[in-house]
């Protein structure tokens, strides 16, 4: 048997939701709000376009304020067969969140969603990949099936360890040495598959510009990117077994890869990846039903101590 590579395209639909997300309630500039009204129409309609082109499906995690406030472009999404996953309502930043206004949050997205697609969606992603101690926990108690925001591998699926269940004890200076220096405790495996999450495989830090955000740059040569990008792929191609297999999931923003440099650069990329034999491009929750059904490998997370 040939090796088998699954490789699928996240898009983030943050539109306006991201730069509403102030945190403080402090008021968002109106330009910030045009990038994202832009990645909601222009920015979505050249996507799937791209897609049309290569024949790919591709899941796409919807802010619920996306879903409610661009209707007809989600309802583009939806016809055109991909998948829709959740992204919080405002891009909210979960880490900063209560418990109580996670749940509300949750509950308010599967309800935006569900009425949108017809049907419950699978999977989440964390607005900017910021997790807190209880998400897992919630999205066990929501029946999600997966989550696309940890990194304890790059290129296997594994049911992601909850962060509710081990302990650690963070350094705390101003204590004495003893209290911080103790391991941290068995990881424990939740329900939720995780498709795992990479920075090195994300538009947003390269290529969006953002005077308020210190991590994007927003003038990288895409073909840095691209050679970034197909780095990775050739190291975990030639590493895996003849018969072996491994995901390779990447996640993009309309209004970052709606732009014309970048779009050529997933155009050259895509058409690249497909000259490697056993490659299928597949939206996330196709790569968690292979996993499950035990069609694809995964890896089962180990660390901590028993404490």
């Amino acid at each position: 048997m040939p090796k088998r590579v699954l490789c699928g395209y996240g898009i983030d639909v943050d539109a306006v939701s991201g730069w509403i997300n102030t945190r403080d309630g402090s008021a968002a500039n109106p330009t910030d709000i045009s990038r994202g009204v832009f990645g909601a129409t222009v920015g979505i309609d050249r996507l799937l376009k791209l897609w049309d082109k290569y024949n790919i499906k591709t899941t796409w995690f919807a802010p619920a304020h996306s879903v409610e406030s661009f209707p007809a472009q989600i309802k583009k999404i939806i016809d055109k067969g991909h998948e829709i996953g959740l992204h919080g309502y405002t891009h909210e930043f979960v880490s900063t969140l209560s418990e109580t206004q996670q749940r509300d949050v949750l509950r308010k997205s599967i309800e935006v969603v569900e009425k949108a697609t017809g049907k419950k969606p699978r999977g989440w992603t964390a607005p900017a990949w910021a997790t807190s101690k209880e998400t897992i926990a919630l999205l066990e108690e929501f029946g999600l099936e997966y989550d696309h925001s940890f990194m304890h591998h790059d290129s296997q699926p594994y049911y992601v360890p909850s962060p509710h269940l081990s302990t650690h004890t963070t350094t705390d200076v101003s204590k004495p040495a003893e209290h911080w220096m103790t391991p941290m405790s068995t990881l424990q495996a939740s329900s939720i598959v995780e498709i795992p999450a990479n920075w090195h495989l994300d538009d947003w830090p390269p290529f969006q510009l953002s005077l308020t955000q210190a991590s994007t740059h927003g003038y990288v040569d895409t073909a840095t990117i691209e050679r970034l990008w197909k780095e990775q792929f050739e190291y975990l191609y030639r590493e895996c077994p003849e018969d072996g297999s491994f995901v390779f999931p990447i996640s993009i923003h309309p209004q970052v890869s709606g732009k014309p440099q970048v779009i050529l650069l997933h155009e050259r990329f895509i058409e690249w990846i497909n000259t490697h034999e056993g490659v299928e491009w597949v939206t996330m929750e196709y790569m968690v039903d292979e996993f499950k059904a035990g069609r694809l490998a995964g890896v089962t997370v180990e660390g901590g101590a028993e404490v």
